[in-house]
């Protein structure tokens, strides 16, 4: 059942079944920051918001989440690493938190 949640700021989002923003434009840093710290991540560092934004950009323009090999060939970032940073992994973890919708197959 989707959910919808107040932020501190006053802000709501609704969030899937899954935890998935509903609405990709609704989001903004207070929203990856919420949604990290639902995955378990405390602080979102600089390596972080590479992962993020290189994913935002590429929903934005291909309307999907991009393939893992690219994700770590675009980021320089290995495969091992991007699951340190997002252990619930690319898909399940930064998607999330790049407020992309939950990827079918990719990512």
């Amino acid at each position: 059942m989707p959910e919808e949640v107040t932020l501190p700021s006053g802000k709501k989002i609704k969030l899937d079944d899954d935890g998935f923003l509903m609405d990709f434009d609704s989001w903004d840093e207070e929203v990856a920051k919420y949604l990290a710290e639902k995955e378990g991540i405390k602080e979102l560092t600089e390596e972080h918001w590479k992962v993020i934004n290189y994913l935002r950009d590429y929903y934005k323009k291909f309307q999907i989440c991009p393939p893992i090999r690219q994700l770590v060939k675009e980021t320089g970032f290995d495969l091992k690493y991007i699951y340190k940073l997002f252990p619930s992994g690319p898909a399940k973890g930064a998607c999330k938190i790049a407020g992309a919708p939950k990827p079918t197959g990719c990512v």
